[in-house]
């Protein structure tokens, strides 16, 4: 460790990467951790809300204290449903004052490999070596903006991550793209901010949650939907509790297991944004053909004709593909074997390249869709320190081999020296 400046270098400072730091710390790993707390839910527009409940938006500490409903405890108030996106911000600024993370702000500009490590390079010039790094920067720079809308200037298409706020929208006639949680809330919340808004998606609307009666909690159906349910709530039954083990997920074929994380991340938005999405036209079945800008519009062409609007905002989605965080040296990029963009990860979640890690939404290809969520940083805080764990005893004990032998070569090279006196 001498030649190295930490054992871990985390890049990333949202859920994940504060999940794993804190784990790391309490097994007494020197650990860095690089980013500004939860930067991603900041820049998501002001107003939203989680899908996920509560219960499932714990980030995790080994001892299992500093969750949602702790956080809440110690401010007074109920814990929120669902949770708006400010206060599970500060849970996280709250998290990691009591973890003690003190991320570095620093920007991580660039990561190369070093032998047996890697150094990192920071946006004021300076450099860190690290024996292992940790990517958590989540779903950043990863959101697909469909080939029709590419080249196309930000004032007339962009992307829902790139708005802190949305009434500025107020007045306009904005078409909203996707038909998921972030479409549905983007477009509700436009609309109560008196925007003129347009629901283009492939589909009807999925609304989750809409299949229970929520108003009757003595109902058979609603018990028995309680007694099926996971407590991430990712995935319909029964692939919902196959998802909550993420290490049995990575033992299943890819082209299952491909399809189970289709299948439980399918487009949906949550039931309680109904009452929001009245004033909200509705177009499923649409078909963007073209994207163009004529004049001070924004021109859609579909498959039955074409319409003009101020704006179109994307929620398409996101795809993972590592080399669009611009973070790695090509040589070390090249080294990563991945999948559609997606890095294979083993046990741990570590790459193909040693010692290199990837937790939270670039995992999901090999651990499945619970690590898109919240609820999922807790199994990868867990399992990597586990894994960093295991492995530097094997190194110690492999290097206290490695000295053994060189003692004994040295032994008998001096007892030869002997007999030959």
């Amino acid at each position: 460790m001498s030649k190295f400046e930490c054992e871990v270098a985390v890049i990333g400072a949202g859920p994940y990467g504060l999940s794993v730091a804190s784990h790391l710390r309490a097994a007494d790993i020197e650990t860095k951790v690089f980013g500004e707390t939860m930067s991603f839910w900041k820049q998501m527009p002001k107003g939203m809300k989680l899908r996920s409940s509560p219960a499932a938006s714990d980030l995790s500490d080994p001892k299992g204290e500093l969750t949602f409903e702790a956080f809440a405890a110690q401010q007074a108030v109920r814990p929120p449903v669902p949770v708006p996106l400010d206060i599970f911000v500060s849970y996280g600024e709250w998290f990691k004052q009591n973890t003690q993370a003190d991320p570095d702000t620093r920007k991580v500009e660039h990561v190369d490999s070093l032998r047996d490590g890697f150094c990192l390079w920071l946006d004021d010039g300076a450099h860190l070596t690290a024996q292992r790094v940790v990517v958590a920067v989540g779903l950043a720079k990863q959101e697909f903006r469909p080939a029709a809308f590419e080249g196309l200037p930000r004032e007339y298409a962009s992307s829902v991550c790139e708005h802190v706020d949305l009434t500025v929208f107020r007045g306009q006639r904005v078409a909203v793209v996707g038909r998921g949680q972030s479409a549905c809330e983007s477009a509700a919340l436009m609309n109560e901010a008196g925007a003129d808004v347009e629901l283009l998606c492939r589909g009807d609307v999925h609304w989750l949650g809409s299949e229970t009666p929520a108003d009757q909690p003595g109902d058979l159906i609603w018990r028995l939907h309680k007694l099926l349910a996971t407590r991430s709530g990712v995935g319909p039954f029964p692939l919902n509790w196959l998802v909550e083990s993420p290490g049995m997920v990575r033992r299943i074929p890819q082209a299952l297991r491909e399809t189970i994380t289709t299948r439980c991340l399918r487009s949906g938005a949550t039931a309680w944004l109904k009452p929001g999405f009245a004033g909200v036209k509705t177009s499923p079945g649409r078909s963007i053909l073209d994207a163009r800008v004529r004049g001070s519009k924004i021109v859609l062409s579909f498959d039955n004709g074409s319409r003009g609007y101020d704006h179109v905002l994307l929620a398409t989605g996101y795809r993972s593909n590592i080399s669009k965080f611009n973070l790695f040296a090509p040589q070390l990029l090249d080294a990563i074997r991945c999948v559609d963009g997606s890095p294979e990860l083993s046990a741990g979640f570590q790459s193909s390249v040693p010692n290199l890690h990837f937790v939270g939404s670039s995992a999901v290809m090999s651990y499945g869709p619970l690590m898109r969520f919240i609820a999922g940083s807790g199994y990868a805080a867990r399992h990597l320190t586990q894994t960093v764990l295991a492995q530097r005893t094997l190194g110690r004990r492999i290097e206290s081999a490695g000295k053994s032998i060189v003692r004994s070569a040295a032994a008998s090279r001096e007892l030869e020296k002997i007999g030959a006196e």
